[in-house]
């Protein structure tokens, strides 16, 4: 008999609740085993794409050195790692419930009684488990499961955060290059136009060139100041965004000068690409942990479909005097137990179920969604990778071509063979060109930052907070 306090105590950590929910099994990949081929799409030749960092792809020093600052003092970043760290706190709190909570409590009372009685005291000292739930059904440990769950697709998604945040400084840093590059065309362009005013109205004011002339010539210049004041607004804006993103004042040393500075900078992913690649995707894991949370849910579901179990049992020392409060006598021992269940609620236990059934079947869905969508954004960036080249080989050709039919133009209006207006065409065309070469080369880039993104690369994300 006095060992059965310590067996109420002890018997609930011995015993081992059954399981309710369904086991987790993930459907195979809804996409293609490879990569599209074709015209479109480069073929792959290897076997396996090895695991990535940003510094393999992102070899300038300068921009390392910008992720580096972005990872230790971007808010968004701190923002993913609080909410990492509360669902963490959160699994800690849900497993607490599974064990027994042991309290302790005391009490004293004096009391005089005046010349009837005299004075008593007496005082209590009792210790034991609250209300411990057996959790037979698995209940408590199911809704465990889940936390812990939710907190492994809040890792991920944090880790989903840390790689958006390099994928977009680094697509800031080549915008700053390619936009440094059509401010110094528009600014090219503009003291061309200047010295063609001077000219024009040269000829203008010797009766050679009627003043249409010197009209197209001030518009071809308008345009070129204009196209000055939107490229420094968009350096600007540029400057903000990765001010933004390193969370912080940004060395001018660390930007580059022009776009070919940047090109070389940032390599593209190493061929031998298989599908499955993207099971390794930070939103892909975030995912499919919560499809199992989903399915721990219905567990907890289906348990509170039977009857709750809970026990109780105090044990203490009670005294009339403190200096006999712990003498044998004065010990005592309580236990007790309750078992609830309801008989008729209206079904609604059982469309607690249905509820968990049904969200179990949205996180599939969303699962085997966010898996196709990866497919999709990866095949999108190799269609481009396996055309850009080419596209980049045509925009430098079509630049020469349209300086070298500028420069032709201009002579021939100087020796009076065309008219002005044919000069100011080839002039314009010129500027288009250069222009489209910048885009050309800043979607190459692009489009690397874009594959690194899709394949979720970055080997050092797999440790959410630093």
């Amino acid at each position: 008999m006095k060992r059965a306090p310590f067996l109420m105590i002890a018997a609930p950590l011995l015993l081992a609740g059954c399981s309710l929910a369904p086991k987790t099994v993930l459907p195979p990949p809804p996409v293609p085993q490879g990569w599209p081929v074709g015209d479109a799409y480069l073929i792959q030749s290897e076997a396996a794409l090895p695991i990535l960092s940003y510094k393999q792809l992102f070899t300038d020093a300068r921009l390392q050195s910008l992720v580096e600052q972005a990872l230790a003092n971007n808010r968004d970043l701190r923002t993913a790692y609080a909410n990492l760290a509360a669902a963490r706190a959160q699994v800690r709190v849900s497993r607490a419930a599974q064990f027994p909570a042991i309290g302790v409590s005391a009490s004293g009372d004096y009391a005089d009684r005046g010349g009837s009685g005299g004075a008593g005291s007496s005082f209590a000292l009792q210790g034991g488990v609250t209300a411990f739930e057996l959790d037979l059904f698995g209940r408590l440990a199911n809704a465990n499961a889940a936390d812990r769950d939710r907190a492994l697709a809040t890792e991920a998604a944090s880790r989903t955060v840390r790689l958006s945040l390099i994928a977009d400084l680094a697509n800031a840093w080549a915008a700053y290059g390619a936009d440094r590059d059509l401010l110094a065309i528009a600014q090219e362009t503009a003291t061309n136009a200047r010295e063609n005013v001077r000219l024009t109205k040269a000829r203008l004011d010797g009766g050679v060139a009627p003043r249409t002339d010197l009209r197209q010539a001030e518009q071809i210049l308008a345009t070129a100041e204009d196209a000055i004041a939107q490229q420094q607004t968009a350096i600007a804006q540029d400057e903000n965004l990765i001010r933004l993103l390193v969370g912080g004042d940004v060395d001018p040393a660390l930007l580059p000068g022009s776009l070919a500075e940047v090109t070389p900078a940032i390599a593209a992913p190493p061929a031998g690409m298989q599908s499955e690649i993207l099971l390794r995707r930070p939103d892909v894991i975030q995912a499919e942990y919560l499809l199992r949370a989903a399915n721990a849910d219905i567990g907890v579901a289906r348990a509170r479909l039977f009857p709750t179990i809970s026990l109780t049992g105090l044990l203490g020392f009670a005294s009339d005097a403190l200096s006999s409060l712990f003498d044998k006598g004065s010990f005592t021992w309580s236990a007790g137990g309750d078992a609830s269940a309801s008989i008729f609620d209206f079904g609604g236990r059982r469309a607690g179920v249905a509820v968990s059934e049904a969200q179990r079947d949205a996180a599939l869905a969303s699962y085997e969604g966010a898996i196709q969508t990866a497919f999709r954004e990866v095949a999108d960036a190799l269609a481009v990778q396996g055309t850009i080249a080419e596209r980049v080989r045509a925009a430098a050709a079509n630049t020469e071509a349209a300086a070298d039919t500028a420069r032709l133009s201009d002579a021939r209006y100087k020796g009076g063979v065309d008219s002005f207006l044919a000069s100011l065409d080839a002039q314009r065309s010129l500027y288009a060109a250069r222009r489209s070469e910048i885009a050309t080369g800043l979607l190459l880039v692009q489009t690397r930052i874009a594959l690194f993104r899709a394949l979720g690369g970055d080997s050092s994300a797999g440790s959410a907070a630093p």
